[in-house]
């Protein structure tokens, strides 16, 4: 007999409208929990998982078959923030901070807002996915708020510099394994900002300069907070 097929996830149904709620919720509760005993240990907890989200990531893709070169390596901009996020958390290291707080706003927060997934809760996968793209902008606005590690001067172009390198790293790996790596290749199936950016390839062109629009425009409140100063 047949196994049903399991339901697939819908943008914006009952169980992403959960995670938006859930992720305000924990943001707060940081927030609050930063003026607290209990910071130094909170912030280890949500560094320690998003470290641990990766490997534990591979070993749930592998369980449910879904683990592939073309799919798993930590190529995405979102792993990269996640690394960082989970870094900054335990060092407060200033590069990280900014990583994290750059890719976190301007790439991560869009995942959550308009996911490229199709496993719904409760499959494990899910947990993964909201957890990266929960976890992520909390930690963004985190570390330049209740941490107080704020963008140095200098940040925009240091962060588009490593984006473009980086960019070029995927498009070698996407090239060389024939991979889909931060949807150099094919847009997102689900609705994304990517279709509001023109049609391959010249979408790739109008993310590197959106990007730089986005770190101009996140790090505007702390260039005007320095001028005034």
């Amino acid at each position: 007999m047949m196994q049903p097929m399991p339901p697939a996830f819908h943008p914006y149904g009952p169980s992403h409208k959960a995670v938006l709620a859930i992720t305000l919720v924990l943001f707060i509760v940081m927030l609050l929990l930063s003026r607290t005993r209990w910071a130094a240990f909170s912030q280890r907890v949500l560094g320690g998982m998003l470290l641990a989200l990766y490997p534990v990531g591979l070993a749930v893709h592998a369980a449910y078959g879904s683990l592939s070169v073309l799919t798993a390596l930590p190529l995405q901009y979102c792993d990269i923030a996640t690394l960082a996020g989970g870094i900054a958390l335990w060092t407060r290291r200033p590069f990280f901070c900014e990583v994290v707080y750059f890719f976190g706003i301007a790439g991560t927060l869009q995942g959550l807002l308009t996911p490229a997934l199709i496993y719904e809760f409760p499959d494990p996968r899910f947990f993964i996915f909201f957890i990266m793209h929960g976890g992520v902008p909390i930690t963004a606005i985190y570390v330049v708020t209740a941490m107080g590690v704020r963008p140095r001067p200098g940040a925009v172009m240091r962060i588009m510099t490593f984006s473009v390198e980086w960019y070029a790293v995927i498009a070698v790996v996407n090239y060389s394994i024939g991979a889909n790596y931060a949807f150099q290749c094919t847009k997102p199936v689900q609705a994304s900002l990517f279709d509001q950016l023109g049609p391959w390839p010249w979408y790739n062109l109008s993310t590197i300069g959106l990007g730089l629009v986005f770190y101009s425009l996140l790090y505007l409140p702390f260039a005007l907070s320095k001028a005034k100063s």
